[in-house]
């Protein structure tokens, strides 16, 4: 009896530790999405380095904070059009980008994806889309 009462303890305490770790809620913030086109360089990051890969963004002023938002990788995606544009979400369901440059005041997006990012969940015809975003 003492070993099968040990054993449930133990049995509570592991499900208890996964559902900590699975549970980690995180904070997805509703934004807009746009996209810019090569040359990715300079940027204001990293400035003449190569940067590696195109699964890159710009930050408008909503993530930049004050440059702090360099290097961190969002995870962002496209739940639907901000035009006429129908149904502009497609491909990917998600797709995870590095924040590599700034986008200025007056940015048309809380996040101008590179072309080949926004691409791979929406239609490029769509210009602009609405999207759920967070820190990953």
């Amino acid at each position: 009896m003492v070993n099968f009462s040990k054993t449930i303890v133990f049995c509570i305490a592991i499900a208890i530790f996964m559902l900590c770790l699975s549970s980690r809620e995180v904070a997805a913030h509703e934004g807009t999405a746009t996209f810019y086109e090569p040359p990715y360089q300079p940027s204001a990051c990293y400035g003449d380095k190569k940067i590696n890969g195109v699964m890159i963004a710009a930050a408008s002023d909503a993530i930049w904070d004050g440059g702090a938002a360099c290097g961190k990788k969002y995870k962002v995606k496209c739940i639907g059009a901000t035009n006429e544009s129908p149904h502009p979400c497609k491909g990917k369901d998600h797709v995870v980008v590095k924040i590599v440059d700034y986008c200025p005041s007056g940015c048309e997006g809380t996040i101008d994806l590179s072309q080949e990012a926004f691409k791979a969940i929406a239609d490029p015809d769509a210009g602009k889309i609405k999207i759920y975003y967070h820190q990953v």
